[in-house]
């Protein structure tokens, strides 16, 4: 979730103007779907309704993080392995 303001496409808006006026603000959501990062905008009210899924959403990716760094951890500390190899038996 973030805020964002910006400039359109349109090389005679005032958005490109100097000082320039940026559209927005806007409640904007990223995700990525197929790789790719898009954008959605939300109202106030949509965000007030949905802030608890991206909280959660937060959470979650904030967990697995550190279980991959837990298990990294481990895994390097494993003599069993050898510049990131398994010993070959």
């Amino acid at each position: 979730m973030a805020v964002r303001s910006y400039r359109c496409g349109k090389s005679n808006c005032a958005c490109h103007a100097d000082p320039p006026r940026l559209h927005g603000p806007y409640l904007q959501w990223s995700r990525q779907v197929d790789g790719k990062t898009v954008h959605a905008n939300l109202s106030e009210d949509q965000l007030a309704d949905y802030q608890a899924f991206f909280d959660n959403a937060l959470r979650l990716r904030r967990l697995v993080d550190e279980l991959e760094t837990l298990s990294l951890a481990i895994v390097e500390s494993d003599p069993r392995w050898k510049r990131g190899q398994p010993n070959q038996r």
